[in-house]
C-alpha cells in the first residue's frame, strides 16, 4: 500500500514523499530508522477516472533531461553530489521537482546512496535512470553514467514526440470536421428543411437521412452531448484497464500504416534503453527487465520478459528477437547475434537503435506527406455529400419553378 510521508529530520527540517509499506506503523518504523521524526503518515487512495491531473504533482522529461545533463556537468567539475543538488534546486521552475530534488540532497547528506535516494522517487525518476546511475556509482564513473542517462531520454523524447506529432494532426482535423458538421446538422440544415416544407416535393434519400440526422441532433442536443462524453470516458477506462492495453497493442501492431513505424518505435527504444544499460554495466538480465518496463506495448513486454528468461537460462539474447520477427525486424536479431559473437553488444544495440530512430523519422514525415491528401479526399467527400443532399434540390426545384 502506498502512503504519503512528512517527516522532520536531525537539523529540523521538513520533508516529505511517498512510500510503499504493509501499513503506517511499518512506515513509521521505517522512517525512525531513517533517522526522520514522523508529522504525517497517510495512505493514498487509488486514483479515479474523475481525478484527472493535467501535470500537477509531474516533472516533465525535459526537466529530467536537464537534471541529468547539468548534474553530470557539476560533478565533472568537482562539485560534491551535494551541493550540486542545491545549485540544480535553486535553478529548477518547477516546485515539484525542487521539493524533490531537497530530499534527495537531505538524503544524500545523511549517508544514503545516491541511487537509493532515486528509488524512492519511482513516478519522477524511471527504472532506467535509478539502474544506470547505480551502476555509475559501482564503477566510480557517476558523470558519464549521468550524461548517458540524459542523453538516452533525449533520445526516446524526441522519438516520441515525432511520433505522436504525426498522429495528433489527423485526429484534430477529424474532430474539427464532426465538430463543424453537428454545428452545421444543428443550426443550418433547419432553415433548409423549412424551405423544402414549404415546396412540398419528394426529397432525395440522402437529403432524407441528413434532414433525420440534423432532427435528431436538434431535439436531442443534450443527449448526444452526454453519449460523446460518456463514450469518451468510457474508452478512456477501458484503455486503462488490462484488456484494453492490450487491445490497443493489439491495434497498433496490426493496423497497416501504423504498424510499420510501431515496430520500428519500440525496435529503437528497446535497443536504445539495452544499450545504455548494457554500456554501464548493468547486468542483461536486470537490464531486459527494466526495458520491459520502458516499453509501453504488451506484446513487446511480452518478448522482452521471455528474454530475460532466456538469458536466466544461458539461452543467447538473439533467439528471442529471431523468433519473434513479426514484431522485431530481422536486422535486430542479426545485430544483437553480432554484437554477442563479437563481444561488442552495447555498440551493436546503439548501431541499431540509430538505425530505426532515423527510419521512425523519415517514416513520420512520409506519414504525414500521405495523410494530408487522405484528409483532403475525406473533407472533399463530406463537403460533396453535404452539397448534393441539400443544395442540389434546392437547385433542381427552383429550375422547375
Amino acid at each position: 500500500m502506498k502512503f504519503y510521508f512528512k517527516a522532520k529530520n536531525a537539523a529540523g527540517k521538513e520533508i516529505d514523499g511517498e512510500r510503499e509499506a504493509n501499513d503506517r506503523l511499518a512506515l513509521a518504523h521505517e522512517l525512525r530508522t531513517e533517522g526522520l521524526t514522523p508529522i504525517v503518515v497517510k495512505p493514498i487512495k487509488g486514483s479515479k477516472w474523475w481525478q484527472i491531473s493535467f501535470g500537477s504533482g509531474r516533472v516533465a522529461i525535459k526537466e529530467k533531461i536537464v537534471f541529468a545533463g547539468n548534474l553530470s556537468a557539476m560533478i565533472s567539475a568537482g562539485l560534491s553530489l551535494a551541493r550540486a543538488l542545491s545549485v540544480i534546486e535553486r535553478q529548477s521552475s518547477s516546485k515539484t521537482f525542487r521539493q524533490v530534488i531537497a530530499s534527495l540532497s537531505t538524503k544524500i547528506r545523511e549517508g544514503q546512496s545516491f541511487s537509493a535516494a532515486l528509488a524512492a522517487y519511482p513516478k519522477v525518476f524511471p527504472p532506467v535512470f535509478t539502474a544506470m546511475v547505480s551502476a555509475g556509482e559501482e564503477s566510480g564513473k557517476l558523470p558519464q553514467a549521468l550524461d548517458t542517462v540524459s542523453d538516452q531520454m533525449m533520445k526516446s523524447y524526441d522519438l516520441r514526440r515525432k511520433v505522436r506529432g504525426a498522429m495528433i494532426y489527423p485526429i484534430i482535423i477529424i474532430i474539427a470536421i464532426i465538430a463543424i458538421g453537428a454545428l452545421m446538422m444543428i443550426f443550418l440544415v433547419p432553415n433548409l428543411v423549412s424551405i423544402f416544407q414549404e415546396l412540398d416535393t419528394e426529397l432525395p434519400l440522402t437529403t432524407r437521412i441528413v434532414i433525420w440526422v440534423s432532427n435528431f441532433l436538434s431535439q436531442h442536443t443534450l443527449t448526444f452531448l452526454l453519449v460523446v462524453l460518456l463514450s469518451v470516458v468510457g474508452l478512456t477506462t477501458f484503455f486503462r484497464t488490462a484488456k484494453g492495453k492490450r487491445t490497443s497493442s493489439w491495434l497498433v501492431v496490426h493496423l497497416p500504416l501504423i504498424s510499420p513505424i510501431a515496430k520500428e518505435f519500440n525496435s529503437a527504444t528497446s535497443m536504445r534503453t539495452l544499450a545504455s544499460l548494457v554500456a554501464s554495466g548493468v547486468g542483461m538480465v536486470t537490464a531486459l527487465n527494466i526495458t520491459e518496463k520502458v516499453v509501453q506495448n504488451d506484446y513487446y513486454k511480452t518478448v522482452l520478459t521471455a528474454a530475460s528468461a532466456g538469458v536466466e537460462k544461458g539461452q543467447p539474447l538473439s533467439t528471442v528477437f529471431r523468433e519473434n520477427e513479426f514484431l522485431y525486424p530481422p536486422l535486430v536479431g542479426e545485430l544483437v547475434e553480432v554484437g554477442e559473437e563479437t563481444g561488442k553488444l552495447s555498440e551493436m544495440l546503439v548501431k541499431g537503435a540509430t538505425f530505426y530512430e532515423d527510419e521512425v523519422n523519415q517514416a513520420t514525415k512520409n506519414l504525414s506527406t500521405i495523410i494530408e491528401p487522405l484528409l483532403m479526399v475525406v473533407i472533399g467527400f463530406a463537403v460533396g455529400f453535404f452539397a448534393v443532399s441539400m443544395i442540389g434540390p434546392i437547385y433542381s426545384l427552383s429550375e422547375a419553378l
